[in-house]
């Protein structure tokens, strides 16, 4: 939750207002929401992946509340780029207000579509190219390539009469890229010379140092891994990254192999890049997966999702023996994506399932099989020196990463003051070239939880894990109505412990003992006479078997 809660000022006439609901001091979530001249405009709209201490959730959400009652003044929603935490928020957005132009690039739209139809929710989508503006209410947008791990990401810059904000989404400086897009560079020296008075710059690998390396140094690696395989060959990545699926087709294709896509989202979003012309297919290549184990195992190769280690994608199926595709010896995985923060327990245990299952695991760690769509320290610097803008903000980053992002921008000139440390929630106001914080919102996680949507709370999940951590316990006594003596019980029965219930029966006189004296006590009330039960046994399991596990009294009267 965010610290030193407080209410901004009314808004200015003549004043941008900038509100992040999610994307800061964490990887995921991204959404920015912007006001000028009594309209809103959002800047993506995505989602966060649960960890392991959020046990039974789907997905985390932007929290929507500071909008919810504003939702006609919203005049877009610009999509910077197609993968999930930049877009897998906008079903739940649209569930609010489903006529909410959408505004992104042909790719983008067209995943988020597909997305979109799975919630039968048919939306109004403005598409969009580098090079092109548009007037979208009082905001003026100019959108610019740039190069990502995905194609046709866009950054784009918000034009009104309070200053200019460029927002880059996602991106790096791949001087080579793979389908010849470059990051503009030209744009951005053209607005610098105009003037850019608030930056908000990706932040992800902005304390790693140097250049990214080139997406054209995989494929020789892919070509030699694959070229050993002795056996069957599953490259697992996220479902959206066209070009690292490209490499992996044309490697395939070099070594007399045929691909066969793994995952409804990698077969539904590889479908809409070729259909799109993103994606090259030989002839005769592709193929489907229930046809490809009829091929010789050295013919095949599989294209699956599950490289962050996700329990029901395809990948940690396969390591838990609970896929159609059994892993043996022979077989060679190849985890071609990076890790994102907080995956990395999740990622290792498959690693560790696949390689006792006999196979062979290629991974960044050992190969050169992956690398990272942002842009490192020295291409920060590089925006920075040709932009040099008034203020900057990082985004899309832990917060380790925003203040090493932060410390990059002050080293090429910008004033500490400057540059704005900002939380989820965080209201920003620029006016006159100058940005500064005025508020403070009070905003939490929204959990998909199965089919409900913000019910979850951080209480519930805490007894999720209390129920994995620390067992269960559950007590039942009958008692007297009208004297409060107990007629039956305690019964106890116990759930995640180690010992057998009968170690239970030497606490049974003590819970008695505390009815009893409860009950002379005047104590007449099931839900006291409960309490009475808790606290008993709580104490009683903590000194005795060191836990504090969840327990349900029921205290029933006769």
């Amino acid at each position: 939750m965010p610290t030193n809660v407080y209410d901004p000022p009314a808004l200015e006439k003549g004043t941008l207002r900038v509100i992040p609901l999610g994307g800061l001091a964490e990887i995921g979530r991204n959404m920015t929401v912007f006001e000028f001249g009594g309209k809103l405009l959002i800047v993506d709209c995505g989602v966060l992946f649960p960890e392991e201490h959020q046990p039974g959730v789907d997905l985390i959400l932007p929290d929507f509340e500071p909008i919810k009652t504003r939702l006609d003044d919203i005049v877009g929603v610009v999509l910077t780029h197609g993968h999930e935490d930049h877009i897998g928020a906008v079903p739940y957005l649209l569930k609010l207000k489903n006529d909410i132009p959408l505004i992104g690039s042909k790719l983008t739209l067209a995943l988020v579509e597909a997305k979109l139809k799975e919630h039968r929710i048919k939306p109004y989508t403005l598409t969009v190219a580098e090079g092109q503006e548009e007037l979208i209410g009082p905001f003026d947008l100019e959108f610019i390539a740039v190069n990502h791990s995905i194609p046709d990401a866009l950054a784009v810059a918000i034009h009104t009469d309070a200053g200019t904000v460029l927002a880059t989404g996602d991106f790096k400086m791949d001087q080579l890229p793979l389908d010849g897009r470059l990051t503009d560079l030209r744009a951005f020296a053209s607005l610098g010379e105009e003037g850019v008075d608030l930056f908000m710059v990706d932040s992800t690998n902005a304390d790693v140092p140097g250049f990214t390396p080139l997406e054209r140094a995989i494929g020789p690696v892919l070509d030699q891994v694959i070229a050993k395989a002795p056996r069957r060959v599953i490259v697992a990545s996220f479902s959206s990254h066209v070009h690292r699926v490209q490499q992996v087709i044309d490697a395939a294709a070099a070594n007399g192999r045929r691909v066969a896509f793994l995952g409804r989202s990698m077969v539904r979003n590889m479908t809409i890049a070729e259909d799109l012309g993103y994606l090259t297919v030989p002839q005769g290549v592709l193929i489907d997966y229930k046809k490809a184990k009829d091929l010789p195992d050295d013919k095949i190769v599989y294209m699956s999702t599950g490289s962050q280690g996700e329990p029901m994608a395809v990948l940690s199926r396969m390591a838990n023996m609970d896929h159609a595709i059994e892993i043996g010896a022979g077989d060679t995985v190849i985890l071609a994506s990076s890790l994102i923060p907080g995956n990395e327990n999740a990622v290792y245990r498959v690693i560790d399932g696949l390689t006792k299952l006999g196979a062979n695991v290629v991974h960044k760690g050992n190969a050169k099989v992956h690398v990272s769509g942002h842009a490192a320290a020295g291409e920060l610097l590089y925006c920075y020196n040709i932009l040099k803008p008034r203020n900057v903000m990082p985004i899309h980053g832990e917060y380790r990463h925003l203040i090493a992002n932060a410390k990059l921008a002050q080293d090429t000139g910008i004033p500490e003051e400057n540059t704005i440390i900002a939380e989820n929630g965080t209201v920003v106001d620029l006016r006159d070239g100058v940005a500064k914080i005025v508020g403070q919102l009070d905003l939490g996680f929204v959990y998909v939880d199965g089919s409900t949507v913000g019910e979850i709370t951080d209480a519930d999940l805490k007894d999720r894990r209390t129920l994995g951590e620390e067992g269960f316990i559950s007590i039942i006594v009958v008692v007297d109505s009208a004297t409060g003596k107990i007629i039956t019980g305690p019964e106890i029965h116990a759930r995640g412990f180690a010992e057998d219930d009968k170690v239970f029966d030497d606490v049974k006189p003590k819970i008695a003992a505390a009815l009893t004296e409860a009950a002379q006590s005047g104590v007449r009330d099931s839900h006291a006479l409960s309490q009475v039960v808790r606290r008993t046994i709580g104490r009683w399991v903590n000194q005795r078997l060191r836990r504090r596990p969840m327990i349900v009294p029921l205290v029933i009267e006769a």
